[in-house]
């Protein structure tokens, strides 16, 4: 009754909302509403999920992929998905798992030396302080592959994969305990913990439940191995965690199934493991003093080592009082303790009730060392009866369970009915239900396993999708329906279908608490959070050669990639180092080869390795994937691959053979004017080093000598081809020059650095505040089109600031919003002649006065450059 009030009263609501806007002039909305079949109720839930362009969502949820080995990243209200993020499988758009460095990370994940590039993720959760989402952290595990990944949620990337040493398979991650001390991942399928053959017989005796403890350093955001630990559980399926807080701090809790440790063998004639599972009326819920254990840990006396990791043998946990088995209902998928910490929640799949434990009846039970009786292994076990604070029927298939804000509230899933069941937990009283679209299994409220519940909304995470969308194909994606809980009854807005796996579990913080970064410092490898060691910056692109390995060192900034020429033998070890210059927020570049199937995502400011073996023959263009301004597509190079044992026939050889004597003339006429103006650069070079005592500085004498080493060839070569074209062989004197031309370019390149040097030795010292603006305007980029002392992508900058009356100003305001700026007739001029529009690399005030100092130095060594 008191829902079909709720709702005619929105529909009151909705048609007053109607009247109004049918009163205005266009009557748009009432039109919209007739053409496409909606009633007021649906208006009011459009506009309840609509977000306006630019307007942000209240909640973020973190959702697993399932089967894809991602996670998804969706808004709320809005259910506009945000990005997904590549855990345990390769992510090409942004280059995971096809880059050094995120390959890397991927191939922690492997397991007793196999590669997995697949995963099914599960249970996604917030790292927590005092019971609450601190929004740093999001751990994930991989039921198919027992792992535990990492996301820092400072960039949404994956950090750390951790494999479970001696689990098989897990289901029972991941779940922080309230200061994120521990991450809790429970296995499923018992297994043997070494990786021996046991026979299925052997079951009872070699197989084993467990929970591991992982140790998690809040700070880093990083699991530690050493310093974790797996509680040894006797052979039953072990199931899904929670970390008890306030009063049950310290306190974990897992439920399981199979307690009857059948094993099936349909092929040998036993019934189907669906039936021996399921004969006992109750299964276990386990209840162990994990702070407690992991002091014990601490000695060797209490632990086993099995496969390099520690186990505290039941016997152990026993002996300490630190394990003990409740009944709960039959086959249980779940335990959820409630924001005080002293209720617990189990419901059971094969039981219409939920089961509300009290952790003081517990505590009591233990501290007065009332048993019930002990199981097989001699775990005591306490009464259920005792144990309990009530029980209430929902409804058929009872799941999962998120809390209200309200005391004694919780909503949960009820997976047969296909509804979500709102009641009290401590009145033991049903107050609401609502029809999902269908088998609902998780659901996830905002914050709704913390210490600090925000209510609002539930999204019910459904199996199956049927009838709810356009159909694809028998593939059905899965549904994720959002449910408003604000009102006195709940009310179903809206349904999300997504398309990837099945995801299983999702999270939900407020968006407030989040805080990634927009840009990284310049140079960082986003994997580790440290400045990379292929750091480039502009001006400092180069190719470097060690035999079979090339490294180069590039930079990526609108419009182009530096180098854009990169020649290798084949069977070179490529390594190319990336930088992207951007400081503009969003202004991810990409870069891929042809062939190679390798591809890196660098965002603002991050440098990134693609590692590679050249081992086909041929060209090869690459390019930037990411469309980032009007010049994309010419943002773009060649690697050529050369083989080294093959011998290749000029193709300028073969179009000189097919050329008259006149233009073979003319071709050699061109060849020497081009080596007569390298020359001059190299004579104005080697001026400057004589006229500036060169030979007083070590280290520019000795790439002096190295620039000579080469220009010394040059008089053989000449002389060669003055011979030939006296002896009327122009074809041959132009390859000469040519030789000449290769030889200029070496000397040219060493002659330009031993210049450079220089300049930095006998140049006025620079004050601090100019050394701060050299590193800015490196780090921002602006190398990338500014050349110190010559026109290239952009202007020269020596001499800006006496280029405009109060020149500092003019620069400083040009620097901080050069947007504004475009339409002022000489910044126009600029645009129109380079074709390139200076781009906001987001500088701050105080990079801006320090860059002004920089070109003030530049001035005043103007004759240097």
């Amino acid at each position: 009754m008191k829902k079909s009030q709720s709702k005619f009263s929105s529909m009151l609501l909705g048609t007053a909302l109607v009247a109004s806007v049918a009163s205005g002039a266009t009557n748009e909305l009432s039109k919209v509403m007739k053409e496409r079949g909606l009633s007021e109720i649906d208006v009011i839930r459009a506009a309840k999920t609509y977000n306006p362009t630019g307007v942000k969502d209240e909640y973020v949820v973190f959702s697993s992929g399932g089967q894809s080995g991602q996670v998804i990243v969706y808004g709320v209200p809005s259910m506009r998905i945000l990005k997904y993020i590549g855990v345990f499988t390769p992510e090409p758009w942004q280059g995971y798992g096809f880059d050094k460095d995120s390959l890397e990370v991927l191939r922690q994940g492997n397991i007793r030396g196999r590669e997995i590039n697949w995963g099914d993720t599960h249970h996604p959760a917030l790292s927590e302080i005092d019971g609450k989402y601190d929004g740093k952290w999001l751990a994930i595990n991989d039921k198919a592959n027992p792992r535990i990944a990492i996301i820092d949620l400072a960039d949404f990337e994956t950090k750390q994969i951790v494999p479970n040493p001696v689990f098989k398979s897990d289901h029972g991650g991941a779940f922080f305990t309230p200061n994120s001390e521990y991450i809790i991942e429970a296995s499923q399928y018992a297994a043997p913990f070494d990786n021996n053959y046991h026979p299925i017989e052997e079951y009872k005796e070699t197989y084993r439940g467990g929970v591991t403890m992982w140790k998690f350093d809040n700070k880093i955001g990083r699991i530690m191995p050493d310093d974790s630990f797996t509680i040894e559980f006797p052979p039953y399926h072990q199931d899904l965690s929670d970390a008890g807080k306030g009063i049950s701090y310290g306190w974990g809790f897992t439920n399981s199934f199979n307690t009857e440790m059948y094993t099936g063998g349909i092929e040998v004639g036993m019934p189907p493991n669906e039936a021996g599972m399921s004969r006992n009326d109750t299964d276990f819920l386990h209840v162990y003093n994990w702070e407690k254990l992991a002091k014990l840990a601490e000695n060797p006396k209490n632990v086993k080592i099995i496969n390099n990791h520690k186990v505290v043998p039941m016997d152990i946990a026993v002996k300490n009082n630190a394990l003990f088995l409740i009944p709960e209902p039959k086959s249980p998928h779940g335990v959820d303790v409630d924001p005080t910490g002293q209720y617990l929640i189990v419901c059971g799949k094969l039981d219409t009730h939920a089961s509300v434990y009290d952790f003081k009846k517990i505590k009591k039970l233990i501290d007065n060392k009332e048993y019930a009786g002990k199981d097989p292994y001699g775990i005591p076990i306490l009464d259920m009866k005792k144990s309990l604070h009530g029980q209430l029927e929902l409804g058929l298939g009872p799941l999962h369970n998120q809390y209200s804000p309200v005391d004694g509230e919780v909503y949960t899933s009820l997976y047969v009915d296909s509804q979500v069941v709102k009641w009290n937990f401590k009145d033991l009283k049903v107050i609401d239900k609502e029809n999902v679209h269908y088998n609902i299994g998780h659901l996830a409220g905002m914050e709704g396993k913390s210490a600090d519940p925000q209510g609002d909304y539930i999204i019910a995470l459904n199996k199956l999708a049927i009838d709810r969308f356009q159909n694809v194909g028998p593939l059905h994606p899965q549904n994720h329906q959002l449910i408003d809980i604000k009102g006195k009854t709940m009310d179903l807005l809206v349904d999300m279908p997504l398309p990837l796996g099945e995801p299983h579990q999702a999270v939900a913080i407020r968006a407030s608490k989040l805080h990634p970064h927009v840009r990284y410092k310049m140079g960082t490898n986003s994997k580790t959070g440290k400045i990379h060691k292929g750091k480039t910056l502009a001006g400092e692109e180069r190719i470097e050669r060690d035999g079979k390995n090339v490294t180069v060192y590039a930079t990526l900034v609108r419009s182009h990639i530096n180098p854009e020429r990169i020649t290798v033998n084949k069977g070179d070890k490529v390594t190319i180092h990336m930088t992207n210059l951007e400081r503009a927020q969003d202004e991810t570049h990409g870069f891929t080869i042809d062939n190679y199937d390798i591809h890196g995502s660098l965002e603002p400011g991050e440098t990134t390795t693609l590692e590679f073996t050249a081992d086909v023959e041929g060209v090869f263009p690459y390019y930037c994937t990411e469309f980032c301004s009007a010049l994309h597509l010419e943002m773009m190079g060649y690697m050529m691959v050369k083989d080294p044992d093959k011998k290749y026939v000029s193709a300028q050889k073969l179009k000189m053979k097919t050329m008259s004597p006149e233009e073979l003339k003319a071709e050699y006429d061109k060849t020497v004017a081009v080596n007569n103006a390298t020359d001059a650069v190299i004579q104005s070079v080697v001026k400057f080093l004589k006229d500036n005592k060169f030979q007083d500085h070590k280290v520019v004498a000795n790439l002096v000598t190295d620039a000579l080493d080469q220009y010394n060839k040059i008089p053989e070569q000449k002389k060669k081809a003055d011979e030939a074209l006296k002896a009327g062989d122009t074809e041959k004197a132009i390859l000469f020059e040519n030789m000449i031309w290769q030889l200029m370019v070496k000397t040219a390149d060493v002659g330009i650095r031993a210049k450079d040097t220089l300049v930095r030795k006998i140049s006025t010292k620079q004050s601090a505040a100019a050394a701060r603006g050299e590193v800015a305007f490196a780090e921002g980029g602006c190398n990338g089109c500014h050349v110190i002392g010559k026109v290239s992508s952009g202007p020269d900058l020596t001499g800006v600031l006496q280029r405009h009356e109060n020149g500092e100003q003019w620069v400083s305001n040009f620097i901080l919003d050069p947007e504004s700026m475009y339409d002022d007739p000489y910044v126009k001029g600029m645009i129109d002649y380079f074709n390139l529009k200076m781009p906001n690399q987001h500088m701050s005030e105080e990079e801006t006065k320090d860059i002004i100092e920089y070109l003030k130095w530049i001035e005043e060594n103007a004759n240097l450059f």
